[in-house]
């Protein structure tokens, strides 16, 4: 088998397909998440915190002032995008949430192992434990049949 058919039978396999179904699903679940952030929760914690726009919170390393980020970008300043970052992080932790819950959710739904099938029975007489197979007991010597 070549290179091309070991790419085929690899890519063809369960899981990659599962994983490349997931990675899609992920990114489109990281889109939501990031605009839950930035259009939804913060807005009205920047509001609470004194009508903060984290977008907008930025440190201009050239010591120019600029009223926003879109215009510091637009001069061409170096920035460091810290209210950006904070966004990022409230999306991070958001996702490690519901990563967390559905895989808490996987968890308790998978089926607990079955216990082992039991290799012995009671004497009828004796009330000892004996082997399934055998037909005399060997702690009291009474016939047990199968």
């Amino acid at each position: 088998m070549g290179f091309v058919g070991e790419f085929k039978e690899f890519a063809m396999k369960g899981n990659v397909l599962d994983m490349a179904i997931g990675i899609i699903i992920g990114a489109a679940f990281g889109s939501v998440v990031t605009s839950l952030v930035k259009d939804i929760i913060m807005p009205p914690i920047g509001l609470v915190l004194g009508k903060v726009d984290f977008a907008n919170l930025f440190i201009s390393l050239t010591g120019v002032h600029y009223d926003t980020l879109a215009a510091a970008q637009a001069a061409g300043a170096p920035t460091i995008n810290y209210g950006t970052f904070i966004n990022a992080v409230i999306s991070f932790l958001i996702v490690a949430f519901v990563v967390f819950l559905i895989i808490r959710q996987v968890n308790a739904m998978r089926s607990k192992p079955l216990p082992p099938a039991p290799n012995t029975k009671e004497c009828p007489y004796c009330k000892e434990n004996v082997s399934l197979a055998a037909v005399r007991c060997p702690h009291c010597t009474s016939e047990i049949g199968k």
